[in-house]
Formats: C-alpha cells, sequence, structure tokens
C-alpha cells in the first residue's frame, strides 16, 4: 500500500517520518547524506568498467570510506546543498602527511539522485584544499575553478 506524501496533514507527514527514521534504525539503515553519497560512489565504481572496484571501508576509519582491491584508499565527501565538502582531519604528528589516495566529491541532486561525482588525486586535493580554523581540518570548496581541478567521472547534465 502507498501513501500519497501530498494528502497527509502536516502533522501526519511529519509522523510518518519519525516513523520510517525509528524503523531505518533498527534495521541499521542510514539515511544521511554522507551514507547515500558514499554508496552512490561506490556503486558507480564498481559498475564502470575501467574504474577500481571499491569496498566500503570499516565504519569509522579516519578520513578513508572505500578501499579499492590494489589497496587504494578513497574519502568521500557528498554534498548537497553545500557550498563547501565536510571535512579532512590532518594527522596530528605529520599535518603533510598524505592520508589518502583519491577524494570523491559526490553531487547529489535535489531528488538525492547522483548529479556529478569528481575524482581527485592526493596532489590535486592538496591544490584546491582550504583550512577550516573553526574545525582544524580541510575542505574543499565547492566552485567550478576548485572542482575543473579534479577529474570529472560523471556529470548527469552532460550525460
Amino acid at each position: 500500500m502507498l501513501i500519497d506524501p501530498a494528502s497527509l496533514k502536516d502533522d501526519d507527514l511529519i509522523s510518518l517520518r519519525i516513523i520510517i527514521e525509528q524503523e531505518m534504525r533498527t534495521r541499521g539503515i542510514s539515511v544521511s547524506v554522507g551514507d547515500i553519497g558514499e554508496v552512490l560512489a561506490i556503486n558507480f565504481y564498481n559498475s564502470t568498467p575501467g574504474l577500481s572496484n571499491l569496498n566500503p571501508a570499516l565504519h569509522g576509519t579516519k578520513n578513508v570510506d572505500a578501499l579499492s582491491r590494489n589497496g587504494d584508499r578513497y574519502s568521500i565527501k557528498t554534498i548537497l546543498k553545500a557550498k563547501k565538502t565536510g571535512t579532512v582531519y590532518p594527522d596530528t604528528e605529520n599535518p603533510d602527511h598524505q592520508l589518502f589516495e583519491y577524494l570523491l566529491v559526490v553531487k547529489l541532486a535535489q531528488d538525492y539522485s547522483l548529479e556529478a561525482l569528481y575524482q581527485f588525486t592526493w596532489e590535486q586535493f592538496v591544490k584546491v584544499r582550504a583550512w577550516d580554523r573553526r574545525m582544524n581540518a580541510w575542505y574543499v570548496p565547492v566552485s567550478k575553478s576548485r572542482l575543473s581541478v579534479g577529474h570529472c567521472l560523471y556529470n548527469k547534465t552532460i550525460s
């Protein structure tokens, strides 16, 4: 039985959301923007000939969200409405220490589908990163000039 959300009163719609989120937590299903982006990026890589097959990294692995079969580390940052990616925390002992081989920036459309996917090498990340003083961490500003430094693997508007 499908429910037409437009037919629900505001209070009923809010109650439905709470019920759904509770059930998803019970089942261990996460629907955060970051988790959705990670799944989309990994699925894109695994279904695209010529790209590495990726496996999710262990939950809680610092700055690494996926691993390739040949050992490359991937950090995945997802944006929906933001002007900058999430943070990348530097090594406290050696701030210039390489934390991953590739950074993937996943842009989501308003319906949470994949809008664009950019791949940055560590060297490219170092060129485009900016420092967040409040978080004591790096991020990538989301602008055409910064994104153009990476390799655009997918863009819905071009495809």
